[in-house]
């Protein structure tokens, strides 16, 4: 690898995928196409998003109400065409998976099912410093059920001096609370470092202490390679508004494991979306389940933003997965080069990458740390045509998305930064 331009444009010459970065609307700075590294927050709009929105609100005006059966995609059935492209990116049966609701309240909808605690066994395992809002939802769930979250909930923080989590640690901690732990739930990509867990070995761990075992991919879904059918992961939910590119608050998704469905005395709050399609509209006063994963929705499908969702999935699927995983590798290899000149260039002090060198535990994101310096750098590069992300207390995020970043974005990043440290 070298630093150079040249260099840059001749990686993007060889990228087979390298055409898809036309299809995606930059923001621009100066008269150019920005830096966008923060799809790890907000995924950049796909070029056709606005055509299939216009496509949902065109034959609303011409059907109305009869849409729902005679639209171009009907929307009575519209959620059931991301059974197949979700599957695919997270290792499931179609079956297992389900587009709906919002990533925080999905949590809380499948920890009613999953969070089942008991006088003995009731407590929370998860790590220190996830995404607040799954905080938050824990140890909500801790309180609903009666229990002190501050004895319920085990957070599992890094070593003294250290940002990263041994998985290690993640795995004695489960054996120490092995009968009194109810479920595991950790984020499978932490947000803050990048850091890939080992989510098929933490999820036996935890079957192997009697708990559940559930995950947030809200920084997985669409980065990194998921397996969930295979490593009998219980229960995960996502949002789609970071690398799915299904924009500010679209529609989330879920999974629930095949051998937890079709159960009707689990427990979960029941709407009548969930129910079985061959009854819904007899408008029965008994909950029929789905035999799927849409058991777990509550209310019709909110249409317009899955129209954008579905604009992104269509170029995942065009893509194909495997190979964006394989530019991913590369491309975030290309950056972490870079970033490393620089700071060859200005000293060893002069930037911390935190997130970890080993691909097999990271995505698309590296999170670094400038000593000494803080926003006024992360401002810096804004002023400069860098859109990333800064992350309190002291960390600026940069995600090189294989999906529409390019080789060039990580040398012309790379020359921005050489200016502002």
């Amino acid at each position: 690898m070298v630093f150079s331009q040249e260099y840059a444009l001749q990686a993007d010459a060889a990228d087979e995928l390298n055409r898809f970065r036309s299809q995606f609307l930059f923001p621009q700075h100066g008269g150019r196409e920005v830096v966008y590294f923060t799809g790890n927050s907000l995924g950049l709009q796909p070029a056709t998003t606005k055509e299939y929105i216009l496509r949902e609100l065109e034959d609303w005006h011409t059907h109305g109400v009869e849409g729902h059966f005679n639209a171009r995609n009907p929307w009575l059935s519209y959620h059931e065409m991301f059974a197949k492209p979700l599957a695919e990116l997270t290792g499931a049966k179609e079956k297992e998976v389900v587009a709906m609701g919002s990533l925080t309240g999905n949590l809380h909808l499948l920890l009613v099912s999953f969070y089942r605690p008991t006088k003995n066994r009731y407590r929370i395992i998860c790590e220190k410093k996830a995404f607040p809002s799954d905080t938050y939802a824990l140890r909500s769930q801790a309180r609903f059920h009666g229990f002190d979250y501050h004895d319920a909930v085990i957070e599992i923080a890094p070593r003294d001096g250290e940002y990263l989590i041994s998985e290690e640690d993640v795995l004695s901690t489960i054996e120490k609370y092995k009968d009194s732990v109810a479920v595991v739930m950790i984020g499978g990509v932490n947000y803050f470092t990048g850091q890939v867990f080992d989510m098929q070995k933490i999820t036996a761990a935890a079957h192997h202490a009697g708990a559940f075992c559930g995950w947030d991919l809200a920084h997985g879904i669409g980065n990194i390679e998921l397996k969930l059918h295979e490593w009998d992961v219980d229960f995960a939910a996502w949002c789609s508004y970071k690398y799915l590119n299904s924009g500010p608050g679209s529609v989330a998704g879920l999974f629930v494991h095949e051998k937890h469905l079709g159960q009707s005395d689990i427990p979960r709050f029941e709407g009548w979306w969930g129910t079985d399609p061959a009854t819904r509209f007899l408008m029965g006063d008994t909950f029929e389940a789905m035999d799927s994963a849409g058991a777990w929705q509550l209310s019709n499908a909110p249409v317009l933003s899955m129209a954008a969702h579905k604009a992104s999935l269509d170029l995942f699927t065009e893509a194909g997965f495997e190979k964006l995983r394989a530019k991913s590798r590369k491309l975030t290899a290309y950056l972490e080069f870079v970033v490393n000149e620089i700071k060859k260039e200005k000293g060893t002090d002069s930037i911390q990458i935190i997130t970890p060198v080993d691909e097999k535990y990271r995505g698309a994101q590296l999170s670094l740390i400038f000593p000494g310096k803080g926003k006024e750098l992360f401002h810096a590069l804004t002023d400069n045509g860098v859109i990333a992300d800064w992350r309190e207390p002291n960390a600026v995020r940069v995600a090189p998305v294989p999906l529409y970043n390019s080789f060039e974005d990580a040398y012309r990043f790379g020359e921005i930064l050489r200016q502002v440290v």
